[in-house]
């Protein structure tokens, strides 16, 4: 029986993608991020985290299947539990109850592109964090580098699952001029080019390292957004509490 390392469930969630959708939070990270409103989410194993049977998570949403527009399963990073999520995908769509809704990936990205190819059969789309593109930033912000994400960036948009690209503004540490010039530019060169979103940092949930950062303005993402718009990109603008939080 397939199952999933769950460490929380939102049956109600607004701020977890479009619509109104069921958010899982997967248990297990393949990066340690200071600024993670989710750290009891990264350690692979939790003692509040929990085994649940596909079949269990499929009869769940669909409970409430009728008040939702679709799924989102989150983290910790999803990925890592790609076979038990493709099988919860393929799952949903079966079921007459459940098979009308959007099945969605949040993700930082961290996965070889054989994961992408199987979840592309299953899924509708993915929402994939950029913490930085410089690798030293991303380095600073996650613990490791970024090249899968990159990769995983272009693979999923030439697959057309790519739902939306978020950017993390941190004030002082990823949005110098240069650095979003250079986000920018690679951002408009990928095919089809993806909607960003600039998503401003909050301290709410984070640990001590990262209260050393300054949390994002109104100010901060307008400047953002409009650096990365000047490249022709769709730039919206996100911050608390409409940051996803597990509880």
């Amino acid at each position: 029986m397939t199952s999933l390392r769950v460490a929380d469930v939102v049956r109600s969630s607004y701020v977890d993608g479009p619509g109104h959708r069921y958010a899982l939070f997967l248990q297990g990270c393949t990066f340690n991020c200071p600024g993670c409103h989710n750290p009891h989410t990264i350690a692979p194993r939790s003692p509040d985290a929990r085994d649940v049977p596909v079949a269990e998570i499929v009869a769940d949403v669909a409970e409430v299947a009728p008040f939702l527009t679709g799924i989102t399963v989150s983290g910790g990073e999803a990925t890592l539990q790609w076979e038990a999520v493709h099988a919860l995908f393929e799952a949903l769509a079966l079921d007459p109850a459940t098979s009308r809704l959007t099945r969605l990936v949040d993700t930082n990205g961290d996965a070889e592109a054989g994961v992408w190819s199987v979840l592309a059969t299953s899924m509708h789309g993915a929402m994939v964090d950029l913490k930085a593109l410089d690798p030293h930033v991303h380095r600073v912000l996650t613990g490791r580098t970024n090249d899968r994400v990159l990769r995983s960036i272009r693979d999923l948009a030439a697959r057309r699952r790519l739902d939306e690209v978020r950017l993390l503004v941190v004030p002082g540490v990823n949005d110098t001029a240069d650095q979003i010039d250079a986000t920018g530019r690679w951002l408009a060169s990928i095919d089809p080019v993806p909607p960003v979103v600039a998503q401003g940092f909050r301290h709410h949930g984070t640990r001590l390292r990262a209260r050393a950062w300054a949390e994002a303005t109104t100010r901060d993402l307008e400047r953002v957004a409009d650096g990365l718009a000047a490249y022709g990109l769709d730039v919206r603008r996100r911050s608390l509490p409409e940051v996803a939080v597990a509880v």
